[in-house]
């Protein structure tokens, strides 16, 4: 009779955890899938990080040249007379 509890004490919550786990078990490709779409989209991200510091890189330097050939064209109106 004890060896029934025991093996009772025993099977009862074993099989208790296998039954909880396995929803979480079913649900792992979703929550896999879902990880990598996540790390996709981060690595989009990423890229158009770079891309839009690349742009602002490239507005500063436009920006640059555009204040030098007005200045330059500044010192062209004056030397004309305009």
């Amino acid at each position: 009779m004890l060896k029934w509890i025991v093996l009772a004490l025993v099977l009862v919550p074993l099989v208790l955890l296998a039954l909880s786990v396995r929803p979480v078990l079913a649900r792992l490709p979703r929550l896999r899938r879902a990880a990598l779409a996540l790390q996709r989209r981060a690595d989009e991200a990423a890229a158009l990080r770079e891309a839009a510091e690349s742009l602002q890189q490239r507005a500063g330097g436009l920006q640059s040249r555009l204040e030098t050939t007005q200045q330059r064209l500044t010192l062209i109106r004056a030397r004309r007379g305009d």
